[in-house]
């Protein structure tokens, strides 16, 4: 049973969520939300696989709650849900720490999926448009402490990868896919699969995403 906090400032959108996910055998909403300040309180209470964050709530905000939530270290993960198909906050939520981000207006059967993939340690947002979504904004982004203080040879997160495994998040964070990775550098999936783990483990980051936005941050990849 896979257990659901949802946080949205919107009594009806709670409400239609509440309704989807209880019609499911094996997810379970534990509480609702209405600001990001009652969702750390309700995440520190109930230990939710998944909290359902709004980005745009009174108060303490969605980033920020994600921010405070991963802080923690509690085992939740957060999938954010958001109005805009590329909303300027997604990229400071997922850098807060989500683990991937939908729109609102997403089919249920999407919705769906992505809490049960968020809820199994996977990524929500899809390679391709999590590059899309960083090219977009991250110009309009204050640089970051890790972006400018030094080359990304010497930053730390980075320094006990291999180099095949240092390729491997450089074109993770250019969107391809573990398929295209094994097709374009003649590697079985298996092995890309182990590789990519070991990324994970070596840097720290949560998820395909995190390691999307750590090649960012280390400046493997830039803008386009």
């Amino acid at each position: 049973m896979t257990t659901v906090l949802i946080a949205d400032d919107q009594p009806m959108q709670r409400f239609g969520f509440r309704m989807l996910l209880e019609s499911q055998d094996d997810m379970s909403v534990v509480g609702e939300a209405s600001n990001g300040a009652e969702a750390i309180r309700l995440v520190d209470r109930f230990h939710p696989d998944v909290v359902l964050m709004d980005i745009r709530m009174p108060g303490l905000d969605g980033i920020e709650a994600t921010r405070r939530i991963i802080a923690t270290g509690a085992r939740t993960r957060i999938l954010i849900v958001t109005t805009f198909d590329l909303d300027e906050y997604a990229y400071e939520g997922l850098r807060a720490g989500a683990s991937g981000f939908l729109v609102k207006d997403a089919q249920p059967e999407e919705l769906l999926a992505g809490i049960r993939a968020v809820a199994g340690g996977d990524a929500v947002v899809a390679p391709s448009l999590t590059r899309r979504l960083l090219d977009a904004y991250i110009h309009h982004l204050p640089p970051t402490a890790d972006a400018t203080t030094a080359p990304h040879a010497e930053d730390p997160r980075l320094t006990s990868l291999t180099d095949r495994e240092r390729e491997i998040l450089t074109v993770i964070g250019q969107g391809w896919t573990n398929t295209e990775i094994s097709e374009r550098l003649h590697l079985a999936e298996s092995t890309v699969k182990t590789h990519v783990g070991r990324i994970l483990a070596k840097t720290g980051a949560r998820d395909r995403v995190q390691a999307v936005i750590l090649a960012y941050d280390t400046q493997l990849v830039t803008p386009a």
